[in-house]
């Protein structure tokens, strides 16, 4: 039985999720001085508003995914608080937990992996309806799975609903993975890179799929990518991550035309240029993230910051507000 007490608790009047100093670390080995840990995620404060795309970038081994499922309590977190909606899910058990869990999904980054083979697509779209038993008759159900294929564009949604995964293509896979996740009609979804396996024209599709949904349903989104253009287009603000630190987060307009911190800055003049022949510039950074297997004292940009000084191996920088609504942590400022 659902827990309807707790779903009529759930209110969404200002942000549909809220997080609060949040601390995530995994423990790797037990070494001479004791057990070595791995912080992937390090005091990440944020919200996210109804109907709002929050664009979440940064390189590969920043946390980007760990803080998405995070967020979504599938992973185990360490310190901080989570809200979904006005609840405190923060150390709630999953058994109470998995009544709300239909209004806050996940799109996995490899739609491979995400689908059982062995179930057909209508299946696998048909299977949380009945796990929250949301649906009272077959009847009631097929409409309700045809509608959520036509909305991610398979069609006719008869022949595809009674396909295998390995009969589809990428695109369509991905496809069926965001039905499955619109078809409970969530109020907020956490989008691992779902287009990073795709190809250029299957990528726009998807993108037009995501905030049509969006812009329908009043639907918040969590866009994780590395590709700061494709955050640019999709999403309303945008968020910054490096070594599990955000760095800076404003609207996309404003990252665009006005990034303050040098990792933004760096990963803008990483954007290919539409000109063939335009130079391909230099990177005012060098190296790769490097895992931290301590809290993280002072910047954890500064071995790659160009623009490094004493004060940045010493001293955390804040993350403050310099202008309105644009928050940057960095000592330049």
């Amino acid at each position: 039985m659902l827990n309807k007490n707790l779903i009529d608790e759930l209110k969404f009047d200002h942000d549909v999720i809220t997080v609060e100093n949040l601390w995530v670390r995994y423990p790797l080995s037990r070494g001479l001085f004791g057990r070595v840990y791995l912080y992937a995620v390090n005091g990440v404060s944020f919200s996210v508003q109804p109907g709002e795309t929050l664009g979440l970038i940064g390189e590969s081994g920043s946390g980007k995914t760990t803080l998405g499922r995070a967020v979504l309590k599938l992973i185990e977190i360490n310190e901080g608080k989570i809200f979904w909606g006005n609840i405190d899910v923060t150390k709630m058990k999953e058994s109470k937990l998995r009544h709300l869990r239909r209004y806050f999904q996940l799109i996995q980054q490899d739609p491979y992996g995400a689908l059982d083979p062995r179930m057909s697509v209508y299946e696998a779209v048909a299977e949380g309806l009945r796990v929250h038993k949301l649906v009272k008759s077959r009847e009631e159900e097929e409409e309700i799975v045809y509608k959520a294929l036509a909305q991610v564009k398979l069609t006719p949604p008869e022949t595809f609903a009674s396909k295998m995964p390995d009969e589809l293509s990428g695109g369509q896979r991905q496809r069926v993975v965001i039905a499955r996740a619109l078809v409970l009609k969530p109020k907020f979804i956490v989008a691992d890179e779902p287009i990073s396996m795709l190809d250029a024209s299957t990528r726009g599709q998807i993108l037009e799929i995501l905030d049509n949904a969006r812009k329908e349903n009043n639907l918040s989104i969590l866009f994780i990518t590395h590709d700061i253009a494709i955050a640019s287009y999709i999403s309303n603000r945008i968020m910054v991550l490096y070594s599990g630190k955000v760095v800076e987060m404003a609207s996309s307009e404003e990252i665009i035309k006005n990034p303050m911190h040098p990792y933004t800055q760096a990963l803008i003049e990483a954007i290919p240029r539409p000109d063939p022949n335009a130079k391909v510039p230099e990177p005012k950074i060098k190296g790769e993230v490097v895992p931290l297997l301590d809290k993280p004292k002072g910047c954890v940009f500064y071995n790659r910051c160009p623009f490094a000084m004493p004060i940045c191996k010493e001293k955390e920088p804040e993350l403050k507000e310099i202008k309105s609504g644009h928050y940057v942590a960095c000592h330049l400022y």
